[in-house]
């Protein structure tokens, strides 16, 4: 009896510590890399990229937590930047209105996501899979497949420099991150979205409304996305057609690196963060190292496998034998 206690506290510790562990080791692995890496110049270079990989991120821990997924948000988050890019300067509806529109259009996928899932029945990645489609096709449709230029100061600000020297979207990464890690720890929303994942039907039968958790983790997923595009807009001073391809694939891996479990009902915002900063981290560091892009997204690849591999091995270890009720 001992020992299985000391077995599954160590799998506990590891669910906890394991994000945090990889992080280091691939931080002190770079250190001695490259000279470079350290600076603070590319450290702040990391913390930007990352933000809007987190950004991101902390829309699909939601959603996975409730045990589904979107895969939507990388066009989500290419044509909310063109909307609100195309409207701000085409349109001439000026930068404000652009940004609003683009948020909404995150909020309107969302919902199409959620009614899809939750009225219509349909399978998580078979719904989302569907908007991925539409919202890039929609995006081609709407840039003809050139970038979108002339954004004035008020929309770039949001991809530059903001207060002591840190990167504006590093600071709205830290406000989106601290209000969903509240909504999830000090909500009955985000008590509802732990219990939706972790059986459905039993949450059901408490009384609560599955269906309008389902609605909101897609919202809030659709509106994560809008808001990641619209930065990465401003970011590159431009809304480019096929900017986000790959980026629900980066999302993912920062969820399940994080500790979020692909079955649902486990996960948190800080794991997910840190898995967000090692992938940040793994392609700022192969940069330096002038790994070719492609040999970088095998990198991935295989990051991504052993994040899902570790998740089910804690998961199976998790599970007590039958008989043995005490362990």
């Amino acid at each position: 009896m001992l020992n299985g206690n000391h077995s599954f506290s160590f799998i506990a510790f590891l669910r906890r510590t394991s994000t945090y562990l990889i992080l280091l080791v691939i931080l002190v692995w770079f250190a001695l890399l490259s000279p470079e890496f350290l600076t603070v110049g590319n450290l702040l270079t990391v913390a930007l990229q990352t933000s809007l990989i987190a950004l991101v991120a902390i829309g699909m821990t939601l959603t996975i937590i409730t045990g589904g997924i979107d895969l939507s948000v990388g066009s989500v988050a290419a044509l909310s930047g063109a909307l609100a890019a195309g409207l701000a300067t085409r349109g001439g509806l000026g930068t404000y209105p652009g940004l609003l529109i683009g948020l909404l259009t995150g909020l309107g996928i969302g919902f199409l996501n959620g009614a899809m899932i939750v009225w219509g029945r349909i399978p998580p990645f078979v719904a989302t899979l569907a908007s991925m489609a539409v919202a890039r096709g929609l995006t081609l449709v709407y840039t003809q497949g050139r970038p979108i230029a002339g954004l004035d100061k008020a929309f770039t600000f949001w991809g530059g420099q903001g207060a002591l020297g840190i990167p504006v979207p590093v600071w709205v990464l830290t406000v989106v991150a601290v209000l969903a890690y509240f909504l999830l720890k000090h909500t009955p929303l985000g008590l509802h979205i732990y219990a939706v994942g972790g059986g459905e039907e039993t949450t059901r039968l408490a009384g609560v409304n599955v269906g309008l958790v389902k609605f909101s983790v897609y919202l809030l997923s659709g509106l994560c996305a809008a808001l990641s595009g619209l930065i990465l807009t401003a970011r590159l001073w431009s809304a480019q057609p096929n900017v986000g391809v790959g980026l629900e694939l980066d999302a993912i891996a920062a969820a399940v690196l994080g500790g979020t479990s692909l079955a649902g009902g486990v996960g948190g915002i800080p794991g997910t963060l840190a898995g967000a900063f090692i992938i940040g981290v793994l392609s700022n560091g192969l940069n330096l190292l002038e790994m070719p892009s492609y040999n970088q997204q095998v990198v991935k690849g295989l990051v991504f496998i052993l994040a899902v591999m570790l998740d089910y091995f804690i998961k199976q270890r998790q599970v007590k034998p039958k008989g043995n009720p005490t362990g």
